[in-house]
C-alpha cells in the first residue's frame, strides 16, 4: 500500500489539485445526479448550457414546481403525468409485470397490445402504485448534531435511527404527508422527502411487443435503438382528490402540474434534461470494492444468466404458453446481464481500477498532509485489508444467488419448508391442515407464471457452475445426491424435480392430507434437502462473514466519502443514487464509440420497419404499423417523410430512470428516458463523457403509435401539445 512522506505530501497535495480540477473540468457539466432543492448552485451552469426557465419551475417548495409531475412508478421505474386528469406516461418494461397479471391466453396484451377507448374501459391494476415527491428538505443538523465522524457505527446507527424515527414522525404529524428520511453521501448527510403516494392505477394504453419492446434482448443496451418503449396508465383518487384504494367510484386525479408536451424536435446539441429516480450508483467506492465487481461478481453474474437465459429461451421459443409465463421474468434477468458485460467492457477500456487507484496514491498524500483528519492516513489500508478477506465469501455467495437460487424450485422450496416449521410447531392435527392449506394458497401466483420442466432445464445447466467453481461453501447434501445420481446432473435434475414444491397441485395435495407426523415426508424431499443444506450454509459460513464485512465498510465509507469532500474543494459533489428524485442535465448527442461510424443522434420508423422479420419474435414488426409506414400514412407526426423514433444524449442516468420525462430547455416533454447505450453502462461506477449516453423515445413516435395505431386519439385531446 502507498504511503506518501511527509516531505512529499506538498508536491502531492499540489498536483492533486491540479489533477482533479481538470477532471472536473471535463465531465463536470454533464456527470451528476443532482437534488432538486439544490440546482440553484447549478443554474449557471445550467444556463450557459442552454437552460431558458429559472430552475425555481423545476422544484420549490410552493407546491408548484415540476416535481410535482414526476413520480415514482411501482417500485423501481419513472413516470411522468401528462395531463390534468392523471394520464400518466412510462415505458413499455416499466409496465410489462403488470400486464404480464393482467393477460391471458384469451387476452394476449403483449401480442395484440391494450387502448382504451374511454376511462369506463381502463383497467384496475393491483398492487400497483404511483408516489409523487412534494418536497425534500435536509435535515442534516438535526440528525448529526453531536456526533463525531469517528464513532463506532453501531453506537451511531443507534442514534441516528432513533432521531430519524422521531423525525419522520413530527414531520408526518405536520403535514399529513408521508415522511421518509433518506441517508446521503454514505451518511454524510440526510434528507427529508414528503410524499403522497396513490393506490388506484389504471392500465390506458399499452402497444403490443413488436413495437413497445421490439429488438427485445439483441438491441437492449444498444445504439441504433428503434423501440416503441412506452406505456400510459391514469391515476386515479377518492372524492376528495387524495390517495384512496380501488373503488369504482374514484375519479381521475386532477392536478395542476403536468408536462407540456413539445413537438417541434431537437438537434444534436440542444440541452436537455432528464427528471426521475435513478437506482444506484457508487461513483465514489475504492479500487477494491471496484475490482471486486469487476474481477468477482459481474463475471459471475454473466456466465450464470447467460446459462439460465439459454434454457427459458429455448422452452419459450417451442411454447406460447411458456413465452407468456416467462417473458416478464426474462425481461428483467437479460436487463441484467446485459448490462453487466457492458459495465465489464467499459470499466477495462477506461482502466477504470488503475485510475481508482491512482486517485488514491494523490488521496494518501493529501490525508498524510493534513492533520484535521487524524482517521484519514490509514483508512485506505483499512479498506484494502477488509475487502480482501472477504472475496472468497463473496464468490460464493454470488454462485449461491446466481446459480443455485438462479433454480426457481430451490427458491419455491421455502414454501415447504414453511409447512415443515409449521407441522413442529405443536399445533393440533385439527388446525394443522388449514395452516397448511393456507401455506399453499400463498404459493399459487408463483405456479401461475411457472413452468417446472424449464426449470429442470435450467438446474442442468446452473448446478454445474455451483459445483465446479472449486469453492468450500457447498453442503454435504448437494455432494451426496450429486454423487448418487452418478455424476450427471440431468439425472439429478430429475431426481430433484419429484419434489412435492414442483407443482401447485403436489404442494395443495400434500397440505390437505399431512399430519405431524409427516415432516419425514418433507425431510425427504429432494429439492428441500438442497433448500435446507444452502440456508444452513450461508446462515452459518456466509451470511454473518458479509453483514461485519458491510457494517465495517459503511463505517470505512463514509469516512472515506467525508475526507473526499474534504480535501477535495474544487469538485461539487452529488450524492449517488439511491432512489430519489434527481435531475441530470446534458445535451442531445450522437455518438460513434469505436471511432468513425455515422452514427446518428436520432433513428426512425423507416429504419424500424426495414429490421422487421416475421420469424424473429422480437424483430416481428405488427401488420399495422408496416402498413401506416408503407402507406407514409404519419397524420401530423411526419418529419422530413418519416417518422423520428429515439434519439441519445450525454445526460447521467442509472437504473430507475426507465420512464423518465426528458425535458428541453422550457421544461417541456420531448421523450421518454428508456435506456443507456452498451458502450456506457459503466456509468453506475465510472461516468466517462465521451462513452456514455441515454437513449430516449420521441415524444411524437409515442403520440403516434397513440393516435395512428392504437387509434386512442381520444387521449391527446387531453394533453397540451405545443410546437
Amino acid at each position: 500500500m502507498y504511503k506518501a512522506n511527509r516531505f512529499s505530501s506538498f508536491i502531492v497535495k499540489t498536483a492533486l489539485s491540479i489533477s482533479l480540477v481538470g477532471i472536473h473540468l471535463e465531465t463536470g457539466a454533464k456527470e451528476g445526479m443532482w437534488l432538486p432543492p439544490t440546482l440553484k448552485s447549478r443554474e449557471n451552469d445550467m444556463k450557459n448550457m442552454g437552460l431558458q426557465i429559472p430552475v425555481e419551475q423545476l422544484y420549490n417548495e410552493n407546491g408548484t414546481g415540476l416535481n410535482n409531475a414526476v413520480v415514482l412508478f411501482g417500485k423501481g421505474c419513472t413516470g411522468e403525468i401528462i395531463s390534468s386528469k392523471g394520464l400518466l406516461l412510462t415505458n413499455h418494461h416499466c409496465g410489462y409485470g403488470t400486464v404480464q397479471g393482467l393477460s391471458s391466453k384469451e387476452k394476449d396484451y403483449f401480442a395484440n397490445g391494450f387502448w382504451a377507448k374511454k376511462t369506463e374501459e381502463e383497467l384496475p391494476c393491483p398492487g400497483l402504485t404511483v408516489t409523487f415527491i412534494r418536497k425534500m428538505e435536509n435535515v442534516s443538523d438535526k440528525i448529526l448534531t453531536g456526533l463525531d465522524d469517528t464513532l463506532n457505527e453501531n453506537q451511531r446507527n443507534t442514534i441516528v435511527q432513533t432521531r430519524i424515527k422521531n423525525l419522520e414522525k413530527g414531520f408526518k404529524y405536520a403535514t399529513g404527508m408521508d415522511a421518509s428520511i433518506k441517508t446521503y453521501y454514505n451518511g454524510n448527510q440526510y434528507w427529508v422527502i414528503l410524499s403522497e403516494t396513490f393506490r388506484d392505477i389504471r392500465l390506458v394504453g399499452f402497444p403490443p411487443n413488436g413495437i413497445g419492446s421490439f429488438g427485445g434482448d439483441t438491441d437492449n443496451w444498444m445504439w441504433p435503438r428503434h423501440t416503441g418503449d412506452f406505456s400510459m396508465f391514469r391515476v386515479y383518487a377518492g372524492k376528495d382528490n387524495k390517495p384512496a384504494d380501488y373503488s369504482k367510484d374514484n375519479k381521475p386525479y386532477q392536478t395542476k402540474q403536468f408536462f407540456t408536451i413539445n413537438v417541434s424536435g431537437y438537434k444534436e446539441g440542444d440541452f436537455t434534461m432528464v427528471y426521475g429516480f435513478p437506482g444506484t450508483t457508487m461513483e465514489y467506492i475504492s479500487s477494491y470494492q471496484l475490482n471486486q465487481i469487476y474481477s468477482i461478481l459481474d463475471p459471475i453474474r454473466i456466465e450464470a444468466r447467460t446459462a439460465r437465459l439459454g434454457a427459458w429461451t429455448k422452452n419459450m421459443q417451442a411454447s406460447r404458453d411458456v413465452f407468456l409465463k416467462y417473458t416478464s421474468k426474462r425481461a428483467s434477468i437479460a436487463n441484467g446481464w446485459k448490462k453487466w458485460q457492458g459495465e465489464v467492457r467499459g470499466l477495462r477500456i477506461n482502466n477504470v481500477v488503475q485510475k481508482k487507484q491512482d486517485y488514491e496514491m494523490q488521496f494518501q498524500g493529501l490525508a498524510v498532509s493534513d492533520n484535521t483528519l487524524p482517521y484519514a492516513d490509514d483508512l485506505l489500508a483499512n479498506i484494502a485489508a477488509k475487502s480482501a478477506s472477504v472475496n472468497d465469501v463473496l464468490k460464493a455467495e454470488e454462485y449461491i444467488k446466481e446459480a443455485v437460487l438462479g433454480i426457481e424450485l430451490l427458491q419455491q422450496t421455502a414454501t415447504l419448508d414453511k409447512m415443515l416449521q409449521t407441522m413442529r410447531s405443536g399445533i393440533t392435527d385439527a388446525l394443522l391442515r388449514d395452516s397448511l392449506m393456507k401455506i399453499a394458497k400463498s404459493a399459487n401466483a408463483f405456479y401461475k407464471n411457472y413452468d417446472a420442466t424449464t426449470d429442470k432445464n435450467v438446474f442442468a445447466a446452473l448446478m454445474p457452475l455451483y459445483m465446479n467453481n472449486r469453492s468450500k461453501f457447498i453442503p454435504e447434501a448437494f455432494r451426496n445426491q450429486y454423487g448418487e445420481q452418478g455424476a450427471d446432473y440431468n439425472l439429478w435434475a430429475a431426481y430433484v424435480f419429484k419434489s412435492l414444491a414442483t407443482s401447485d397441485a403436489t404442494l395443495t395435495a400434500f397440505a390437505n392430507t399431512a399430519t405431524k407426523a409427516d415432516t419425514n415426508i418433507v425431510k425427504g424431499d429432494p429439492a428441500w434437502q438442497l433448500y435446507n443444506g444452502i440456508s444452513q450454509l450461508r446462515k452459518e459460513k456466509i451470511t454473518p462473514y458479509i453483514n461485519k464485512y458491510n457494517a465495517d465498510m459503511a463505517y470505512l465509507n463514509r469516512l472515506y466519502m467525508n475526507g473526499q469532500m474534504k480535501l477535495d474543494k474544487s469538485k461539487m459533489y452529488y450524492p449517488d443514487a439511491n432512489l430519489t428524485l434527481r435531475l441530470t442535465y446534458g445535451q442531445v448527442a450522437g455518438i460513434d464509440p469505436d471511432g468513425a461510424a455515422g452514427y446518428s443522434f436520432q433513428t426512425n420508423v423507416d429504419e424500424a420497419v426495414a429490421k422487421h422479420n416475421a420469424d424473429v419474435e422480437e424483430f416481428n414488426v405488427p401488420a399495422k404499423l408496416r402498413s401506416l409506414q408503407q402507406e407514409k400514412n404519419y397524420g401530423s407526426w411526419a418529419v422530413n417523410k418519416t417518422v423520428p423514433v429515439a434519439f441519445i444524449a450525454n445526460n447521467h442516468t442509472s437504473g430507475g430512470n426507465s420512464g423518465s420525462p426528458v425535458l428541453n430547455a422550457r421544461g417541456e416533454l420531448i421523450g421518454t428516458n428508456f435506456d443507456r447505450i452498451w458502450e456506457g453502462t459503466m456509468s453506475d461506477l465510472y461516468f466517462d463523457p465521451k462513452l456514455c449516453r441515454n437513449i430516449s423515445l420521441d415524444i411524437r413516435y409515442t403520440l403516434f403509435i397513440v393516435e395512428k395505431f392504437g387509434d386512442a386519439g381520444w387521449l391527446l385531446k387531453e394533453m397540451n401539445i405545443v410546437k
